[in-house]
């Protein structure tokens, strides 16, 4: 019989306009520190984002996301943060801030699958 596994989701949120703190959901960050199980995908769907009538560029948004990926997967391209080990960069992606990119507070929970899972809250989430 398969154990379930521990993990912590967030969602990443884009806030087009800090100071108004309006914001929609684009991707997931899940992590399970015993599994060493870390993932991040987002969508960020382009006539969603022109309705938002704020000055970002779609494109620079963008690659702050693949920043954001780079960093989770622990590429050397994500910078000093990128080599921290699993839960650290967790925490990091995951802490609060005041910027165009946010993450909710992480949630708990339990999973035999934790990719089905994660496809599973995308889906619920963010598309």
């Amino acid at each position: 019989m398969q154990e379930d596994k521990i993990y912590e989701y967030a969602v990443i949120r884009l806030v087009p306009k800090v100071e108004r703190e309006e914001f929609f959901n684009i991707g997931l960050v899940m992590f399970s520190k015993k599994e060493k199980y870390i993932r991040v995908e987002f969508y960020l769907c382009k006539d969603k984002f022109q309705l938002m009538h704020s000055k970002l560029d779609y494109e620079e948004v963008f690659k702050n996301l693949e920043n954001f990926q780079k960093v989770a997967k622990g590429e050397k391209e994500g910078g000093p943060i990128a080599l921290l080990d699993i839960p650290e960069r967790f925490r990091w992606l995951t802490a609060v801030r005041s910027a165009v990119i946010q993450t909710s507070r992480p949630h708990p929970g339990k999973s035999k699958d934790l990719d089905k899972t994660f496809e599973r809250l995308f889906e619920e989430l963010v598309k």
